[in-house]
């Protein structure tokens, strides 16, 4: 899969997020990650901090974070 969001269960900015790429017809794969942020390193990994969301776009090459640039780049780019 070349779209995948980290998100955290519950997060209001990670449903936006969702929202859009159903809304869009994106097809993503969610990770869920923990609640706890000292928790989360696999997306400190991919993204260099702890925070969801976290969007990837592995076709092409986009790492990028917070919900309201995710989503601009949702129905920009992958509409």
């Amino acid at each position: 899969m070349s779209v995948i969001l980290y998100a955290l269960d519950g997060c209001p900015y990670c449903e936006t997020v969702h929202d859009a790429l159903e809304d869009n017809g994106v097809e993503y794969e969610t990770r869920w990650v923990e609640a706890l942020h000292s928790e989360r390193d696999e997306v400190k990994r991919v993204s260099g901090q702890r925070g969801v969301p976290v969007l990837i776009d592995e076709d092409a090459g986009v790492t990028m974070a917070e919900s309201e640039k995710i989503v601009e780049y949702v129905e920009t780019t992958l509409a």
